[in-house]
């Protein structure tokens, strides 16, 4: 088993340091430079040993269909899916979710978070309060872009290309996972398999041609590799440049071929056997989206697993559009829609929690599962439910926080918090302090308001601060 990664320490550093062994497009800098200041960096203990996967559910989950089903209530309310019980005493789930329920004891429910309004974007992975940045920019802009040791990107975006090169990019409709906001560009996440600025950024300062995508990465460090075990140039070298050229070598490329994994790894994550295409309807115009998320969501959380171990602080994960459940042309209605969306993701989800908890990586790793909005408490004609920014599931799990518990309530009717809401600013803030030790953030010279404002300020989700 590889060992998680130490990630203590605090700077800010370019994209481009990502894959350069030689001079650093940053004022000159080498580098050997760069790594020298983050490791003196790590003695600020601003870090905490902690990484969050955030994995969003984009279109809005229904909250009766996931983790509150209300099977109290009429028929044209409660879960259209049935309920299935918990190791929680007196807690249900929807029907689609039999393995999670089973480890609801690693798990926390939140059944008061309200996004605040019920339209189409990327909330709460970039908001106002997350100053129209990624989260994980946030983050970045206090730890530095790239792990001192393993160079690994500390802020990472993984869409369904970054597992299967055929897809189709994910959708910015409705927000970009890269936005930075006010901050600089070069925080932005990276995103393997994308087009764009982030993959003409990765690139060796050697002799060799620009790497457009994780494929040509792979096979260019390879043949690097071949030629300094030839070469034996490695020989003469300083300590922290043999590290620069380890982090070249190394544990990048690997980190993202998940063919390193064995097999039964491998067979455990994998949802393409859950929602095979021949079984979902072609009529909906969101088939692909569908297919792609049935597809590709278990092999997305283990890639991601890989990555924080070797240093990444932050991942987002989605699946692009697919949890929009109107039955209108474009999406499938709620009970449909969750043979697509609802049974991949209790397989995927489960595998994670099962291996993290096997690796001992659950107190690790922080699992954020959420989307922007809810659904409507009552069913619309066709059997779909519509927008609703009231009251959203929220789930987490891990991260040294306390688990096998539910957080608030809902009305009767499933529409709007029985009790304290559960706010975005309060997501933001349990998330950056399970990141930072809040104590010593405030000593960093130049911290920007707003993330010194999200980690001492704001109060984190009751029973998880």
């Amino acid at each position: 088993m590889i060992r998680f990664c130490d990630v203590a320490g605090a700077s800010v550093a370019g994209r481009r340091s990502f894959l350069q062994a030689g001079s650093l497009a940053l004022g000159g800098l080498t580098l050997e430079h760069l790594l020298q200041a983050r490791a003196e960096a790590r003695d600020k203990a601003v870090l905490k040993d902690k990484s969050v996967i955030f994995l969003f559910m984009h279109g809005g989950p229904s909250q009766f269909e996931t983790f509150d089903p209300h099977m109290q209530a009429p028929s044209e309310i409660r879960s259209t899916t049935g309920e299935v019980g918990t190791r929680l005493p007196g807690v249900t789930f929807g029907g689609s979710f039999p393995r999670l329920a089973g480890l609801a004891d690693q798990l926390t429910i939140v059944r008061s978070f309200t996004t605040g309004d019920s339209r189409h974007d990327i909330k709460p992975i970039v908001h106002r309060d997350t100053a129209d940045a990624n989260l994980g920019t946030l983050y970045a802009r206090v730890a530095g872009m790239n792990h001192p040791l393993t160079g690994m990107p500390r802020n990472v975006a993984l869409s369904p290309q970054a597992v299967d090169a055929s897809l189709r990019p994910v959708t910015k409709t409705f927000g970009d996972f890269g936005a930075t906001g006010a901050f600089s560009r070069t925080l932005a996440p990276f995103a393997p398999g994308n087009d764009g600025s982030l993959q003409q950024d990765m690139q060796l300062n050697l002799p060799l041609r620009r790497l457009e995508d994780r494929r040509l990465l792979l096979a260019e460090v390879d043949r690097m590799r071949w030629g300094v075990e030839q070469g034996g140039s490695l020989e003469g070298l300083s300590q922290l440049r043999q590290q620069a050229f380890q982090t070249i070598l190394g544990g990048l490329s690997e980190a993202f071929d998940l063919s390193q994994e064995a097999p039964s790894v491998l067979e455990r994550y994998d949802t393409s056997r859950i929602s095979r295409p021949d079984n979902i309807s072609r009529k909906w115009n969101n088939y692909q989206n569908y297919v792609d998320h049935g597809q590709t969501l278990g092999k997305l959380l283990l890639l991601a697993r890989r990555l924080c171990e070797r240093g990444a602080g932050f991942v987002t994960i989605t699946t692009s559009f697919v949890w929009d459940m109107h039955a209108d042309k474009n999406n499938a209605g709620v009970a449909e829609g969750m043979q697509y969306m609802g049974l991949p993701f209790d397989h995927a989800v489960s595998a994670f929690l099962e291996d993290v908890k096997q690796r001992g990586l659950s107190e690790k790793i922080l699992l954020v599962c959420c989307g922007e909005m809810g659904r409507t408490p009552r069913l619309n004609k066709n059997g779909g439910r519509d927008h609703w920014g009231n009251l959203a599931p929220l789930l987490l799990a891990g991260g040294g926080l306390p688990m096998g518990q539910v957080i608030g309530q809902s009305a009767r009717d499933g529409g709007t918090p029985a009790s304290e809401p559960v706010t975005i600013q309060n997501l933001v803030s349990t998330v950056l302090n399970s990141l930072f030790e809040g104590g010593q953030l405030r000593l960093v010279p130049d911290t920007p308001r707003e993330i010194l404002q999200a980690v001492t300020q704001w109060k984190p989700i009751p029973g998880l601060g």
